[in-house]
C-alpha cells in the first residue's frame, strides 16, 4: 500500500553536450531545499537527479571534441556531480542514462508499449531538432533572418526521413484531457497547465520515438537497427531510480505513487504530454505532478557563450558563498516565473536580507545573552503581551510554510519567514535591550529569552534554504542535534534556561558593494 507521507522529487536530468551553468544550479538548489524541508517534516524522501547522456546531440558534441562518446558523457557527467557536492546537495541517487539498470528499465517500458499495442513500425519524415532532440510540426516552423527554418527554441531543425517505430500518442489525447481535468494541481504553475492544455486540444499526432541515422543510444528490443527516441530513454530514468521493471519493489510502491517532476519550461511539453502519455500506456499512474519553473537572463539577456555572460555555479560559490547563492535564486524570484540575474542584486539581497535581517538579528541578541546573562539562556519571568505576539509568530511559522513548500512555492515561504525575521528586528527596537540592562535586568533577560526561542524557530525553519548557517545558528544556541526537526518546534520554550552558550560567530559577512569582496561579518 502507498505511503502517503513518503515523497519523491526529481529534477530533470541534464544534457551532457556542454558544462553546468546558473540554470542547472538553480533547478537542483530548489529541489534539495524541497527535499530537506520534507525530511525535517518526518517525511520519507526520495531525492533524484542525474545526467541525460544519449542521443544525437550527444554524439556530435563528442565527435566535435574528438572523444569517443562513452568517455565524452563519462567525463561531462561527472561535472555535474561535481556541481551537486559543490550545492551541498543531498540527493539520494544520481543517475545516468548510460547505466546498465537504466538500459533494462528503457527496454522494460518500451516491451510495455509494445505488448499495449502502443507502437507500430512505420516511416517518419518530417522536421527534427538535433539540439532540442525534438520533432516539430511546420506550423511550428518560423524563418531565421537567412531563411533557415527555426524550431520554436530557435534551433534549427532538418528534414529527416527514415524508418521509425511510432508511439499511438493520438490514441491518448481523451485520456489525458480527462486525467488532468480530474487532477487540476499536475501541473503547476497554472500558466503551464494552460500552456500543455492547449497542445493537446490541439490534437495528438502519433509520435516517432525510434531512429536509425545514429547508434548512440539504446538499442530497440529485438531490432537493433533502431534506437529509441532520446526522450523515451530520458523520462523512464524516473521509473529507473525506483526500481522499474520491477513494479513490486519496495522503492517502487513506496516513491513513485509521490513523485513530483520540477523541470524547466522548455521541456514541459515531454515532461506532461508525451510522459504521462508512455506510462498510462504502460499500466503505470502519471506522477503527482509536473512543475515547471522559468529561466534566468543575465541582466536582461539571454545566457550565451558567445555574450560571454554564462554564469558559472563554481565561481558563483566561490566568490559569493554557497548559502547566498541558495537563498538568492530561491528568493529573488517566484518559483515559476522567469528571473534576471545581476551581481548587484546578489549583493543586495546579500547584504540586506542576509546580512541586515537576519545576521544582525542573531548577532545583537546572541552578543547582548553572551555580555549579559553569564554566556547562556537567559532566565525569562512573567511574558507580557508583547512577548506573546512574537513567540507566536515564531511558533506558527511552520503551519504557514508548510502549505506553500507543498505547492513548491520556496519563494512564499522564504517571505513568510522573513516576515517574522522584521517582527523580531522591529521587538528589538521596540523593547530595547540595552537600556533595560541599567533599568530592568530581569525584563532584560525575558525579551532576550524571546528573541533566542524566536531565533530558535528561525534556524530550525531556514534549515531547507541556508543549511550552513542555519546549523551554524542552532550550534550558538546550543540546540543538540537530534532537536533540529519540525517536530521540536511543537513547545513555545523548548531552551533550557541556564545552558551553556558559546562564543557568538557573525553568519552572513557584507559584502562591498563595489569590490564584492566579503566585510567584517561583525554588526
Amino acid at each position: 500500500m502507498a505511503d502517503a507521507r513518503a515523497f519523491y522529487i526529481t529534477t530533470p536530468i541534464y544534457y551532457v553536450n556542454d558544462v553546468p551553468h546558473l540554470g542547472h544550479a538553480y533547478t537542483t538548489i530548489a529541489c534539495d531545499a524541497i527535499a530537506r524541508f520534507m525530511r525535517l517534516d518526518g517525511r520519507k524522501v526520495m531525492f533524484l537527479t542525474g545526467t541525460d547522456e544519449h542521443g544525437q546531440k550527444v554524439e556530435k558534441s563528442a565527435a566535435e571534441a574528438g572523444e569517443d562518446p562513452k568517455d565524452f558523457t563519462d567525463r561531462v557527467s561527472q561535472r555535474f556531480r561535481e556541481l551537486t557536492q559543490a550545492l551541498e546537495c543531498t540527493n539520494d541517487d544520481f543517475i545516468r542514462t548510460t547505466e546498465a539498470r537504466h538500459i533494462r528499465a528503457s527496454q522494460a517500458i518500451w516491451q510495455a508499449l509494445i505488448d499495449a499495442g502502443d507502437i507500430y513500425l512505420d516511416k517518419y519524415a518530417g522536421w527534427y531538432s538535433v539540439r532540442d532532440e525534438a520533432y516539430f510540426a511546420e506550423s511550428e516552423l518560423t524563418k531565421g533572418p537567412d531563411g533557415e527554418k527555426l524550431a520554436p527554441t530557435g534551433a534549427p531543425v532538418e528534414w529527416v526521413e527514415e524508418p521509425s517505430y511510432f508511439f499511438r500518442l493520438s490514441r491518448w489525447q481523451q485520456p489525458l484531457l480527462d486525467h488532468y481535468a480530474k487532477h487540476p494541481d499536475a501541473i503547476l504553475p497554472d500558466s503551464r497547465r494552460n500552456e500543455v492544455l492547449n497542445f493537446i486540444k490541439g490534437g495528438l499526432q502519433d509520435l516517432s520515438v525510434s531512429r536509425t541515422s545514429f547508434k548512440w543510444g539504446v538499442p530497440v528490443p529485438g531490432d537493433d537497427a533502431h534506437i529509441m527516441y532520446v526522450w523515451l530513454d530520458a523520462l523512464t530514468n524516473y521509473l529507473t531510480a525506483v526500481g522499474y521493471p520491477d513494479v513490486d519493489a519496495e522503492s517502487f510502491q513506496t516513491f513513485w505513487p509521490n513523485a513530483v517532476h520540477i523541470v524547466g519550461k522548455d521541456i514541459v511539453r515531454f515532461h506532461a504530454v508525451y510522459w504521462p502519455a508512455f506510462l498510462m500506456a504502460a499500466g503505470i499512474t502519471p506522477p503527482v505532478r509536473v512543475f515547471a519553473h522559468g529561466w534566468w537572463t543575465v541582466e536582461g539577456q539571454k545566457m550565451s557563450k558567445t555574450l560571454r555572460n554564462v554564469v558559472e555555479p563554481f565561481k558563483l560559490i566561490e566568490t559569493y558563498g554557497l548559502d547566498q547563492v541558495r537563498y538568492f535564486v530561491l528568493r529573488e524570484v517566484p518559483f515559476g516565473n522567469d528571473g534576471d540575474f545581476s551581481r548587484a542584486a546578489l549583493i543586495h539581497r546579500i547584504n540586506g536580507d542576509l546580512a541586515n535581517d537576519f545576521g544582525n538579528l542573531a548577532q545583537r541578541v546572541l552578543s547582548m545573552t553572551q555580555k549579559n546573562c553569564d554566556a547562556a539562556v537567559p532566565h525569562p519571568g512573567a511574558f507580557s503581551d508583547d512577548d506573546t505576539a512574537m513567540l507566536d509568530a515564531a511558533h506558527c511559522l511552520i503551519e504557514t510554510i508548510r502549505p506553500q513548500m507543498e505547492r513548491e512555492a520556496p519563494h512564499e515561504a522564504l517571505e513568510t519567514i522573513w516576515t517574522v525575521i522584521r517582527a523580531a528586528n522591529a521587538y528589538v527596537d521596540r523593547q530595547a535591550p540595552w537600556a533595560l540592562r541599567k533599568t530592568d535586568p530581569e525584563r532584560m533577560a525575558t525579551v532576550l529569552y524571546v528573541l533566542s526561542e524566536s531565533l530558535r524557530h528561525l534556524a530550525i525553519v531556514t534549515q531547507p534554504f541556508v543549511p550552513d548557517a542555519a546549523s551554524q545558528l542552532l550550534d550558538q544556541l546550543a540546540v543538540d542535534d537530534g532537536a533540529r526537526h519540525f517536530d521540536h518546534l511543537g513547545p513555545r520554550h523548548a531552551l533550557t534556561p541556564g545552558t551553556a552558550l558559546p562564543k557568538p560567530q557573525g553568519l552572513f559577512p557584507r559584502l562591498d558593494e563595489t569590490a564584492g569582496e566579503a566585510q567584517s561579518a561583525a554588526s
